[in-house]
């Protein structure tokens, strides 16, 4: 099986042109080396050059909500891009151990915090749902610690065409969905095993309530500023029509400053950053709700702590793809900035990590997993998938030191302090969190 390791970096290049719009003068930046010719006019495009001529030049940002949600062109709206014939495959589409570990992370978490007598799992853009998939299997295998708790899963998905095959994933045909376009929650149904799930186009028509959040590979697509330092200051990137060029696009930089700007740090010490207003925004949620009425959040993605500069790119077949061509047909990821995610936290919750991928999944206990795998298996074919799938998640230069992991969790979870709790729950203790440290069980 192929696998797209989607954290190779392509720096935008520098390049000189004679001709530019006045209004944005000064240095600005070219896609790559595609050739013009390669350059397929997609609906996409048109659509994108029209705005850009009406309006002006737009923000990366702008470029990647319209490139991936635009409801009538958008790449993740009507198409299935997982998978070995998609553009890249996801932990969860390469071994089952990867959910199953996170599957226990979950009842970890849930063990340490008092057991409560009921949860919700949300997860954010979940795929295909074979990652909540296999963390079912798990809960199910689980049942006698879980058999007195009320879970129900809750899925938070924009794409129509996901949306259906994660329903055909998770539910059993048999039993009928509740369609209803017009309501926060979309459609509904009953897994296999029985739990209810529903699906939202945002977290913010989730139900509050003690839920556990998962994000995987969700806050890398999401929408960012590029800003490149310059003598005169922070400028914005911004997308426009290419001049000298009929039906391509360009990078250019603005020619004052911009309000997004307000995002960068006063002591950034690097010369290029993205800002991801938008994860801001969903970090903020989480915390909140988290600090109100507990659970905790695990987020895996690729990323960084501050450290690097220009991320942006695409990936089509399994391959890095120009970023400014035939967009709506590739796929588009910046990494996760996870220092950014701390301050948007504001203190409202404790966080842990980012830890890498292989200390994440070892100290979950992925090896011991796989000897279990291996022991039960007599099919060579099954055993050398197995393996395969290890490697492929743990080897530091495919993902084991690619992928982090980061969580959010009430400050009364790593300080063992007091919290409500309801009459079935017992008082917490400060056990140490699973993932993050060795896996310890009650």
């Amino acid at each position: 099986m192929s696998a797209l390791v989607r954290c190779r970096v392509g720096p935008l290049c520098a390049a000189a042109r004679t001709v530019i719009p006045s209004v944005w003068r000064g240095k600005y930046f070219s896609s790559g080396n595609e050739p013009a010719e390669n350059n397929t006019v997609t609906p996409m495009l048109r659509h994108l050059m029209y705005k850009i001529k009406s309006t002006g030049p737009i923000t990366v940002a702008e470029y990647m909500k319209e490139v991936l949600t635009n409801p009538a062109k958008g790449y993740y709206v009507y198409r299935d891009m997982l998978g070995e014939k998609g553009d890249f495959i996801t932990s969860p589409e390469i071994s089952q151990i990867f959910g199953e570990l996170l599957g226990i992370w979950f009842i970890s978490e849930w063990m340490a915090t008092g057991k409560s007598v009921a949860f919700q799992l949300v997860e954010l853009g979940p795929g295909r749902g074979t990652l909540v998939g296999d963390i079912l299997r798990v809960f199910s295998q689980l049942g006698s610690v879980l058999k007195n708790c009320d879970i129900s899963i809750h899925l938070v998905e924009v794409s129509q065409k996901l949306s259906e095959i994660q329903a055909l994933t998770l539910t059993e045909e048999k039993v009928p969905l509740e369609r209803n376009a017009g309501s926060p929650v979309y459609m509904k149904g009953v897994t296999k095993s029985g739990i209810p799930i529903s699906w939202y186009r945002g977290l913010q028509d989730v139900p509050k309530g003690y839920s556990f959040y998962l994000a995987h590979e969700f806050f890398d697509v999401l929408p960012v500023h590029k800003f490149q330092k310059t003598p005169q200051g922070w400028r914005e990137v911004f997308i426009d029509v290419d001049p000298q060029v009929s039906d391509k696009l360009r990078f250019v930089l603005a020619p004052g400053a911009t309000p997004a700007a307000a995002f960068i740090q006063h002591d950034e010490t690097r010369d290029h950053v993205e800002v991801c207003p938008d994860a801001g925004i969903i970090i903020q949620e989480l915390s909140q709700r988290i600090a109100l009425t507990g659970g905790a959040a695990l987020i895996a993605d690729y990323g960084h702590d501050g450290t690097k500069t220009d991320t942006f790119r695409g990936f089509c077949g399994h391959k890095l793809h120009d970023v400014l061509i035939a967009p709506g047909t590739a796929d588009l990821t910046a990494d996760v900035d996870f220092s950014y995610l701390r301050r948007m936290a504001q203190g409202k919750v404790a966080s842990l990590g980012p830890v890498k991928q292989h200390t994440f999944l070892k100290n979950m206990g992925i090896d011991v997993r796989l000897k279990v795998l291996l022991d039960k298996s007599d099919d060579p074919s099954m055993r050398q998938q197995l393996l395969h799938g290890y490697d492929m998640l743990m080897n530091p230069e495919k993902m084991g030191e690619r992928f982090n992991f980061f969580a959010l969790l009430p400050h009364q979870r790593l300080h063992g302090g007091k919290h409500q709790m309801n009459a079935c729950q017992s008082k917490p203790s400060a056990l140490p969190v699973a993932g993050f440290s060795e896996l310890v069980w009650q």
